[in-house]
């Protein structure tokens, strides 16, 4: 079976790209084998500081020969285009066959593509792929005018053993930077030999550890996983959970060798969350916790060298760097402590929301009055929401934040604590900036809830208002982030109606508060955000198995609902439609509507006026029209309660009723009177379900 090996060497990749890296050089390297007709068995690539890699198998040696025709002009046709033609193929006219087809005589050409060798066209594609590579940043350096990540210095491309050189120039003139490709490469930075050469991918793996490098990011992450909870269990201790330190420290290191070490006791007196953060963001140390979840005073930093001595010097220096990291840390603490919270608050007038939305004392302004008028829907008291609301975002300007800006929220939480504020509303300034992602936790109190509502309707109104939108991938703000955490909130219960809160807000930001110039157009802005949290709904909903089309039914006659409501309306619609009973009746509505729009556009009218009993003729359509009549206050009752399962099943009994009327009774007859009062019994029935949902929406089940 065939084998190939490729790898460039350069300086360190950020441990942030590198995941992305090696799934896009096997995408791009899949890609350009398929445009070049070349088949393979498996593909697999790596990644380590210093080397992205790439081992296939399977790959076919030479391509497949070609055989194609080529129906080219007319024998007739401008000397130009003959021309034109007999270049692309590398035939001479007479070479040509001149075929004769009902359009005339055309050149026909038979082209026989002998396959190229694969070792002829991989550096090909290399190169392609180096100067192609999607790099988040990249840089130049000396004369070159391409870009990579850090600056190469050489690669391998080894083919079943076999070298397959080629220079990869940086600048397009050959004077500037250059890869050279061979079978040569090298270790560890400060453990490993300087260059050795590689046979094949086993040879080049074994060659590797050898010279203290570990190619698989999987095996370096088990190996780390598996050292650090070693020096946990041995303290009685376990690791404080942090998957994102240890993917990063995965990309940081080549040969990881884990240490343990101490923090000094004086510090142990600062939040856990300083401290875990100031190892965490500076250091990269994990933490340890003890069998309560207390922090422990130990650290475990991952060395990329193999320590003389067992690392105790190496433990004793990075003890004295996290000693003056934490020195500084409470310095922060204490001064901060030495000014009250809304003394902190009166500084945010010399913060920026956004230049165009104003200042943050103006953010909180808004957020206090949307916060008050929010409490109740949610369940928390105003006065203390619109209270604790005016020192949510007053940890901003302190020293620690402004040091650690992971900590926001988190130490105007602490600080509201130590200032002797209720412990609700210490902890919902914390809570406010929660769910910080998709899978985050929420608010785990109506007060944070309230909060962290008030916040982001804030902020998402006011980017609207001024024109600031997501586009594309395009979201510099965070917009779609912030409507999901908006809708996940909601869900949770509450009869806040959002559009309210929409409109509420965009009055405030006409106000003096913020946005000085007049908004061009407010029902513009309002339908914008309607059209964006819908489609928000739809992306998020859909995730949990929910059609788009059922969302978008449900929220034309439900946009104005509570959102836990309109949830409920969506999944009783979702489970009728998808029902025996639902597929009829949707036949049975859509015939229905199509008959009355049809007749609508012919007149130029809406059929809407009230049925006639005594022109009902028919026993089918006297029992749907009563039918109808019967269970509109039914419907109305129901839909009051949001009880829409016992909606649903009231819908479901009028199935056989239309199906009845369909096949007894004629609409369009000729006496007028009569078809009329028949199509505004359709449009009863019509304006009846849509009541429930825009059934026009809602696509055919299969």
């Amino acid at each position: 079976m065939s084998e190939l090996l490729f790898e460039i060497l350069c300086e360190e990749i950020p441990a942030r790209m590198q995941r992305r890296a090696a799934e896009d050089l096997k995408a791009l390297f899949i890609e350009r084998l398929e445009a070049q007709q070349l088949k393979v068995g498996t593909v697999e690539t790596y990644v380590t500081p210093r080397r992205l890699a790439l081992h296939a198998t399977g790959l076919e040696i030479q391509q497949q020969d070609v055989a194609e025709e080529r129906r080219g002009p007319r024998v007739d046709a401008p000397q130009a285009a003959i021309e034109g033609f007999l270049a692309s193929t590398g035939l001479s006219f007479e070479e040509c066959l001149h075929r004769e087809t009902p359009k005339g005589t055309f050149l026909f050409a038979n082209i026989h593509r002998k396959g190229r060798p694969t070792k002829e066209i991989l550096p090909e594609i290399f190169s392609n792929i180096i100067a192609a590579f999607p790099w988040p940043k990249s840089q130049r350096w000396a004369l070159g005018q391409k870009t990579w990540v850090r600056p190469a210095h050489s690669g391998i491309c080894l083919f079943n053993s076999e070298v397959l050189p080629f220079s990869f120039h940086f600048n397009e003139t050959g004077d500037g930077p250059v890869i050279n490709f061979g079978n040569q490469t090298q270790g560890h930075r400060f453990m490993g030999e300087a260059t050795f050469p590689v046979k094949d991918f086993a040879d080049y793996q074994t060659q590797l550890k050898k010279n203290y490098v570990i190619l698989s990011a999987e095996e370096r992450r088990t190996l780390i996983t598996q050292q650090i909870m070693k020096l946990a269990e041995d303290k009685g201790l376990s690791i404080y959970p942090d998957p994102g330190l240890l993917e990063e420290v995965t990309g940081l290191v080549e040969w990881p060798e884990a240490h343990l070490g101490q923090i000094d006791p004086e510090f142990m007196m600062l939040p856990k969350e300083v401290l875990i953060t100031s190892m965490r963001v500076h250091q990269r140390y994990f933490a340890l916790v003890d069998a309560q979840g207390q922090l422990a005073p130990y650290f475990i930093l991952i060395s990329n060298i193999k320590a003389k001595d067992g690392g105790k010097t190496l433990v004793q220096g990075n003890e004295r760097v996290l000693r003056a990291r934490l020195a500084d840390a409470k310095f922060f603490y204490q001064q901060d402590q030495k000014v009250s919270l809304q003394e902190h608050a009166k500084k945010l007038q010399h913060i920026v929301f956004h230049d165009r939305l104003g200042g943050m004392a103006e953010k909180v302004e808004r957020v206090q009055l949307l916060a008050q008028e929010i409490a109740p829907y949610l369940g928390a008291d105003s006065h203390l929401s619109g209270e604790t609301a005016k020192l949510i975002k007053a940890d901003l300007v302190t020293g620690m934040v402004g040091e650690f800006p992971e900590l926001q929220g988190v130490m105007g939480s602490y600080y509201a604590q130590l200032e002797g504020y209720p412990k609700a509303a210490a902890e919902a300034i914390a809570a406010h900036y929660l769910p910080k992602g998709a899978g985050d936790l929420l608010p785990d109190s109506a007060l944070g809830g309230t909060l962290a509502l008030a916040d982001r309707i804030d902020t998402l109104v006011g980017f609207f208002a001024v024109g600031i939108r997501p586009t594309g991938s395009k979201d510099p703000f965070a917009l779609r982030r912030i409507a999901l955490a908006i809708i996940r909130i909601l869900e949770q219960g509450g009869e806040l109606k959002l559009a309210t809160f929409f409109e509420k807000t965009l009055a405030l930001y006409q106000s003096h508060l913020a946005l000085q110039k007049e908004i061009p157009s407010q029902l513009e802005v309002l339908d914008q955000l309607k059209a964006f949290i819908l489609d928000r709904l739809k992306v998020y909903w859909r995730e949990q198995g929910i059609r788009h089309d059922t969302i978008t039914a449900a929220f034309a006659v439900g946009h104005h609902d509570a959102l836990y409501v309109l949830k409920a309306r969506v999944k009783a619609l979702e489970n009728f439609i998808g029902s025996s009973e639902g597929i009829n009746l949707l036949a049975g509505y859509r015939r229905a509507v199509n008959i009355v729009q049809i007749e609508e556009r012919k007149e130029g009218k809406k059929y809407s006026e009230p049925v006639q009993e005594s022109l009902l003729e028919v026993e089918a359509e006297k029992e749907l029209y009563q039918a109808l009549e019967s269970r509109r206050s039914f419907l109305e009752t129901s839909l009051q309660k949001h009880d829409f399962r016992s909606v649903m099943n009231e819908l479901s009994t009028l199935r056989p009723l239309i199906d009845h009327y369909f096949e007894t009774v004629t609409v369009n007859t000729e006496d007028q009177s009569l078809r009329a009062n028949r199509l505004n019994t359709l449009a009863m029935m019509r304006q009846t379900l849509e009541k429930v949902a825009d059934f026009s929406q809602v696509e055919e089940r299969g």
